[in-house]
C-alpha cells in the first residue's frame, strides 16, 4: 500500500505542474554528457523552464484525460519532460538550440497551449522568438507609422504657421 501512495504523491505532482504548464515537450537524452545535461538544465532554469526525467508510466497516468493525453504514445525509452510556464516557446527554443548543438538531444513529441506537436511541428515553434522580442516587434511596427504622421502633423502644422505670418 505504501508504494501505491508513493507512486501517487509522484503522478499528483506532475499533474500539477502540467496544469499550470504553457507547453510540455518531451525529449530522448540518451548519449548526452554530464557536461552537456548541466548546461541544458542550466538554460531552461534561466528560462523558468522545468526539466525532469519521470517514470514513463507515471506521467502516462498523470496525463490520462488531459490535453496533454496525446504524448502517451510518446513515452517509450528514456524520456525527459521540459515544462514551460511563462512563455511558451520558451522550452522548445531552448531545446531545439542544444539539440543542433549536440545531436544526442532528440524532441519526441509536444504540447504548447493545448495544440499538440510531432517532431517537425515543435521544430517549427523552436523557432518562434520569445515572446517580449515578438511583442517589442509589434509596438515597432505601430510606432513607426505613427512617428511618420506625427511629422506629416508637425510639417502641416509649421507650414500654416509660416503662412500665417508671413501674410500679417
Amino acid at each position: 500500500m505504501a508504494k501505491i501512495e508513493q507512486k501517487q504523491v509522484v503522478v499528483n505532482e506532475i499533474k500539477e505542474k502540467l496544469n499550470g504548464a504553457q507547453s510540455a515537450v518531451l525529449v530522448d537524452y540518451r548519449g548526452l554528457t554530464v557536461e552537456q545535461d548541466t548546461e541544458l538544465r542550466k538554460k531552461l532554469r534561466e528560462a523558468n523552464v522545468e526539466y525532469r526525467v519521470y517514470k514513463n508510466t507515471m506521467v502516462n497516468f498523470a496525463i490520462e484525460g488531459t490535453d496533454m493525453e496525446p504524448l502517451k504514445d510518446f513515452l517509450k525509452g528514456p524520456t525527459a519532460i521540459a515544462i514551460s510556464y511563462d512563455d511558451p516557446t520558451n522550452g522548445p527554443r531552448i531545446l531545439n538550440e542544444i539539440a543542433e548543438k549536440y545531436k544526442a538531444l532528440e524532441f519526441k513529441a509536444g504540447i504548447v497551449e493545448s495544440n499538440f506537436y510531432d517532431v517537425e511541428g515543435i521544430k517549427k515553434v523552436a523557432k518562434i522568438p520569445p515572446k517580449d522580442q515578438l511583442l517589442s516587434t509589434l509596438l515597432g511596427s505601430f510606432k513607426s507609422p505613427m512617428a511618420s504622421f506625427a511629422r506629416v502633423v508637425r510639417a502641416i502644422a509649421e507650414k500654416q504657421e509660416g503662412g500665417e505670418s508671413a501674410a500679417e
